[in-house]
């Protein structure tokens, strides 16, 4: 087969480190668009717009573990392919495309069922109140239809970036964007559609997203194609793929717990304007980390193809440059975030005492960002490495043996109850860096000397 991502193993590490990059950091903005251009118009609705906002901040964390479906097939999915096509294994990287898009298939249509039938008591477990209910049922009965369209296109166009076709995925997720901020206020304000409006216009996005990624895939232009004859699930494929998704998996479903307490601990010492500011401290963070997710999927296919070939240099220099570009970016967004919260605030609400909270506790919540390109560093490359294990270990320490404890001791331990439970996010950060830099300093040591040991073995045979 036509190897069309042999500048994988060629291009200079730091040219195609941006070269990467750069797509993916505008495709995960754009990303981010679907739900930020939803909760800025809705916002600014007049009346009952800060009410609405909370409501459908509040389906968030459903959101978030369709998300992190998506993620559990094409995180563990894609970085396996990549290294199967740096080993020059084309047939089994089509394999793992093809098993991967029939069971976001499977897992979008048990999806779709669940969250129609059962949205409302998720959202009322989820911290909606009695004021925000009725928005955040409204907006999360339409969001429900278009599950199968929000997997195919997170979950297949990681398989377009693994391959290096970073800017195609870049294209992918501008499309939807684009007509989503067209479609927003047509439907929310046009036909009066509100939140309602707003999720209609996010699901018909995404759908003509999916179409554009499906064609590619299935395309002449791609190094690898969905197949007929590779579709039928294999165990050992998808058991493999979904082990090293798991990570991916714990970290975006795992928000949905952690929003629920957080929530739930906000309401209880704050009320709804706590709640309400806590949409926007999560919409302004996940803003905020775009750009250093974007590099770590740049990375990704460059460690994984070359971690398969067997060039050592190549992988060590790829980490270097993701973990120095990564530690700039934190440091510099957490000085932004210090000096200028009221910034990030007013983009998402006119409400002057919603404003103010929210910057007055953006200055708490964010502040640990400033190490974390680290934590990002050191675990996307464990997933680039096929370090399941790893890759699970920090997931798990950083939201379930830290963040989600702090919630609650936290309070207890200062005078002001609220800032305890924003206290306890850049807490659990500054921890989770600790414990992450430790094990992936033996961990990498580790995989260089099995692949150095590897190439020796293969040399003298």
């Amino acid at each position: 087969m036509e190897q069309k991502n042999d500048f994988l193993g060629t291009e200079p590490v730091g040219k195609l480190l941006w070269k990467l990059s750069v797509p993916a950091i505008v495709a995960q903005v754009i990303n981010l668009l679907y739900n930020l251009v939803d909760r800025v118009y809705i916002g600014h609705m007049p009346g009952d717009g800060a009410l609405a906002l909370t409501g459908v901040g509040v389906c968030m964390p459903v959101i978030m573990i369709v998300s992190a479906f998506a993620a559990l097939v094409s995180n563990g999915g894609s970085p396996r392919a990549s290294m199967a096509m740096g080993k020059g294994d084309y047939k089994l990287a089509e394999k793992i495309l093809g098993n991967s898009f029939s069971l976001q298939i499977i897992i979008s249509v048990v999806l779709t069922v669940i969250l129609s039938l059962f949205h409302r008591p998720l959202l009322l477990m989820f911290g909606a109140s009695e004021n925000t209910i009725g928005y955040a049922a409204s907006y999360m009965s339409i969001y429900a239809i278009g599950t199968v369209f929000v997997q195919l296109t997170l979950g297949m166009n990681a398989f377009i970036t693994a391959q290096g076709f970073a800017k195609t995925g870049m294209l992918s997720v501008l499309i939807g964007a684009v007509c989503n901020i067209i479609l927003d206020p047509i439907l929310i304000y046009g036909f009066d559609m509100g939140v309602r409006g707003a999720a209609l216009a996010t699901i018909l996005s995404q759908a003509v997203s999916t179409v554009w990624v499906v064609h590619f895939l299935t395309g002449k232009k791609t190094a690898i194609r969905i197949r007929k004859e590779c579709l039928k699930p294999e165990a050992s494929i998808i058991f493999q793929s979904m082990a090293l998704g798991l990570a991916p998996f714990i970290m975006q479903a795992s928000e949905s717990v952690i929003v629920i307490c957080f929530n739930s601990s906000l309401l209880k010492y704050g009320g709804d304007v706590a709640v309400g500011a806590m949409t926007i401290l999560s919409s302004a963070m996940m803003f905020s980390m775009l750009p250093m997710q974007g590099l770590g999927q740049g990375a990704q296919p460059i460690t994984s193809f070359n971690y398969g070939a067997g060039n050592v240099g190549r992988v060590k220099k790829s980490f270097w440059l993701l973990l120095i570009s990564t530690l700039t970016y934190s440091m510099l967004i957490w000085a932004v975030i210090m000096l200028f919260p009221e910034l990030f605030a007013k983009i998402f609400s006119s409400d002057a005492q919603l404003v103010s909270y929210a910057a007055w506790a953006l200055r708490i919540y964010g502040a640990g960002i400033c190490i974390f390109g680290a934590q990002i560093a050191c675990q996307m490359t464990f997933i680039s490495l096929g370090n399941a294990a790893a890759s699970i270990a920090v997931a798990v320490m950083r939201k379930f043996v830290l963040l989600l404890p702090l919630i609650y001791l936290l309070p207890h331990l200062v005078t002001d109850k609220t800032m305890g439970v924003y206290l306890a996010e850049p807490v659990a950060d500054i921890l989770a860096v600790i414990f992450t830099v430790i094990l992936f300093y033996f961990q990498f040591k580790k995989a260089i000397r099995k692949l150095e040991e590897d190439r020796l073995a293969a040399a003298q045979e």
